[in-house]
């Protein structure tokens, strides 16, 4: 069983959020950050058995911006 999951969270270019796992095959998105909490969540339970599932979920937050010179 791993520890820690980490999921790379940045926003869409649509509107919403997107997540993906580091390491893993996992990808997910949403309109709003809870309903991406909730998505990351039901992805996570998906695509682990649950004794085999991470219990801590990460999400790392980027976030580009642009500063005019």
């Amino acid at each position: 069983m791993i520890k820690e999951i980490i999921f790379l969270v940045e926003e869409s270019n649509e509107g919403g959020f997107e997540a993906k796992a580091l390491g893993y095959s996992i990808y997910t998105e949403g309109e709003t950050m809870n309903a991406l909490k909730e998505a990351v969540k039901d992805a996570v339970k998906c695509h682990f058995e649950e004794s085999e599932a991470p219990r801590i979920i990460r999400l790392h937050l980027v976030r580009d911006e642009i500063i005019a010179v």
